[in-house]
């Protein structure tokens, strides 16, 4: 059951039970919320790194997953993404070898987003939150 916090205004934030279920979920509400913003060019990488991010909390927290998107309009507008869960080790970027079935996650979201980074959990929350900010198309 997605837990829907807020979509309203510049702002759209979903809590997900750690589930399998919750990566297909995350990426259905991010899609939806692109496009009722118009933001559907956005769509396909927010939405795997989205993926990424849904995908290491599962592996790694056993609580709930929140995904939070905030348009921040203006001449050099971005899209900040995060992702919360209740493990406060943050992730780190490794080098995966050719044949690991996993390990790129933090680098693709590096290497696609305009700046990424990581924090303690939102206002009082424990755990952490692993954020990203895309450039709005102009």
């Amino acid at each position: 059951m997605i837990g829907v916090i807020d979509t309203e205004g510049d702002c759209a934030e979903w809590d997900f039970p750690a589930a399998p279920s919750a990566v297909r979920m995350a990426r259905a509400v991010v899609r939806k919320q692109l496009g009722a913003w118009g933001l559907t060019g956005l769509g396909d990488i927010t939405v795997l790194l989205v993926s990424e991010l849904v995908t290491n909390s599962l592996r790694h927290a056993s609580g709930p997953i929140g995904v939070r998107l905030v348009r921040q309009a203006g001449p050099l507008g971005t899209l900040l993404v995060e992702v919360s869960d209740p493990l406060p080790d943050p992730p780190q970027e490794r080098d995966a070898a050719p044949e690991d079935e996993g390990g790129r996650g933090i680098q693709l979201v590096a290497r696609a987003s305009r700046s990424w980074g990581t924090r303690q959990g939102r206002t009082g929350k424990t755990g952490k939150t692993v954020w990203f900010e895309l450039v709005l198309p102009g």
